[in-house]
């Protein structure tokens, strides 16, 4: 068997004839090597035992073997470098440095776990389905929480970093100690990251919106694209990309279309003339939304909604499964229903009337006038014959 005191021994005596930093230097590498090897052996062990049963263990170990693979070489070198024959600066120095890494590495295997967590947990939903309110539910809460976490992590493992300094951590203490005006303009400061922050959080627990959803803010009519850490993406409906912060969602109204389900009503309003045969434009509209693949089947009515000094308006209601079908709904409702009056009844358009009072000499004078000009044509056409 191997005996680690002797392999120990004749290894210090090798590296006698070097200089202290060098030989600390070899001692390290030697040590990360070691590591190295001992990882490839662990993994292949914890491997095996996980198998295949259970998922989640085995892609965490997927994705997190570089992370445990650079935390052990570190966990490794820590323990190496109290055999190490580095001068007391210099062996402090480089401990803080394998302290620092090692937190950070904790940080990074922390935010792994996370998006892993939250990957396995959506597979189960799909946005591309017809009824998507609860995948959008679950996909709009876990993004949120995620990103929460993941600023949460990067804040703590920052902390812990900047802590392990002598003068950063006199300074936070000071600064706590005090909490005066360097602390107010500190948190003024740190204010629209904070409510960004807590607002997420409210976002992924109350849902005013959630991802896809149709909404109008600020006068523009989009779809919720992406929920981020600090802001909202909304596609608007000529492709732009609408930026709003996330505290706009809960500090002021909008309008969410689809908050409880896609199914939506939607109004086409046509200004005709009085004499519009409303009950023949009804039935048209029945006839063109049957056809419709657009229409739902739910609501399809039209009634006269006003009636003005020269035109009335005429509404007609229809419904459709989403926001973008209603859209395209309500345009060829419009087409259609102003093609079959122009058509069939252009009567119904509006117009202008006049009514024209004469005078008695001036109708005196058109009624004398009447028969010479019946005279004239009556000559005129017999001279053509």
């Amino acid at each position: 068997m191997l005996d680690l005191r002797t392999i120990w021994s004749q290894s210090q005596s090798l590296l006698a004839w070097a200089p202290g930093w060098l030989a600390g230097i070899l001692v390290l590498v030697a040590s990360a090597i070691a590591a190295l090897l001992a990882h490839v052996v662990l993994m292949a062990i914890v491997r095996r035992v996980v198998g295949t049963r259970h998922f989640f263990l085995g892609a965490l170990l997927v994705r997190t073997s570089a992370a445990t693979r650079l935390a052990l070489v570190v966990f490794v070198m820590s323990g190496a470098l109290q055999a190490a024959p580095f001068d007391p600066a210099a062996g402090a120095s480089i401990g803080h440095l394998l302290l620092i890494a090692f937190i950070l590495l904790v940080g990074w295997f922390a935010i792994i776990a996370v998006h892993l967590a939250a990957e396995t947990y959506l597979q189960r939903f799909q946005l591309d389905t017809a009824d998507n309110l609860l995948a959008r539910k679950h996909i709009t809460q876990v993004r949120i929480l995620q990103r929460s976490a993941d600023t949460l992590v990067f804040v703590i493992t920052l902390a812990a970093a900047l802590v392990t300094f002598e003068s950063v951590r006199q300074y936070g203490v000071s600064l706590f100690a005090s909490a005066g005006v360097v602390g107010l303009a500190v948190g003024l400061a740190a204010r629209p990251v904070l409510s960004n922050l807590i607002a997420g959080v409210q976002i992924a627990m109350t849902q005013p919106i959630r991802l896809e959803d149709a909404v109008i803010v600020e006068n523009e009519f989009g779809w919720i694209e992406e929920i981020a850490a600090a802001y909202v993406v909304i596609r608007v409906w000529d492709q732009r990309r609408l930026i709003v912060p996330l505290s706009y969602f809960i500090e002021k109204p909008f309008q969410n279309w689809t908050r409880q389900n896609p199914e939506l009503i939607g109004t086409v309003d046509l200004h005709l003339d009085y004499a519009a045969p409303v009950d023949r434009i009804r039935e048209k509209l029945k006839a063109i939304v049957s056809s419709s693949s657009l229409w739902d089947r739910r609501v399809a009515n039209l009634q006269v909604a006003d009636a003005k000094e020269a035109t009335i308006v005429v509404r007609a209601l229809v419904s459709a499964k989403s926001a973008g079908a209603l859209g395209d709904l309500r345009n060829e409702v419009r087409e259609k229903l102003l093609a079959f009056l122009r058509d069939e009844h252009p009567a119904a358009l509006p117009r202008h009337r006049a009514d024209v009072d004469l005078s008695a000499a001036a109708r005196s004078a058109m009624e004398a006038a009447a028969p010479d000009a019946s005279a004239a044509r009556e000559t005129k056409r017999l001279a053509g014959g």
